[in-house]
């Protein structure tokens, strides 16, 4: 684990109530249970709607368009090929789309940075502390996946 991981990771961990907890989860499963509305929310995205917005299902393509576009951490479910994406933003952040946002009373599943799970991976890491996703990029990524799909039928 780098220096900047484990300055990510602290800041992860600090979202649980007792962020040794956090250490632990990981260290003993690899992934934490971190409560949102915190440190951060997360709206949770259809598979098949990033891969629309984005144009591809291939994880590399998918991963660099999400990096390039959102500039902050996505994690993704990987317990089937249809598991959703989780865009981490700001609690509070103003976010009206269709996609759900969760916040207060929800948990994640969140692996420490620079550990792939099984179940879960990040997609895109955060870059340092505090590093979120902009709802407003999220919001102009995800209105293209309706038109590509449409054009993808013809």
């Amino acid at each position: 684990m780098t220096v900047g991981q484990r300055l990510i990771a602290d800041w992860l961990a600090q979202a649980a109530p007792d962020s040794n907890g956090a250490w632990a989860e990981w260290l003993d499963h690899g992934v934490a249970l971190l409560p949102l509305g915190r440190r951060f929310d997360a709206v949770r995205v259809p598979a098949a709607r990033i891969h629309a917005a984005v144009g591809s299902d291939q994880p590399q393509m998918v991963a660099d368009a999400l990096e390039s576009w959102l500039e902050g951490p996505v994690l993704r479910d990987l317990r089937s090929s249809l598991g959703p994406y989780y865009v981490l933003i700001e609690p509070g952040a103003d976010w009206d789309g269709p996609d759900e946002r969760l916040s207060t009373n929800t948990y994640l599943g969140v692996p420490r940075p620079g550990q792939p799970t099984m179940l879960t991976r990040w997609i895109v890491e955060p870059s340092q502390p505090g590093c979120l996703c902009d709802v407003r990029r999220l919001r102009a990524l995800l209105a293209t996946a309706e038109p590509l799909r449409t054009v993808g039928r013809r």
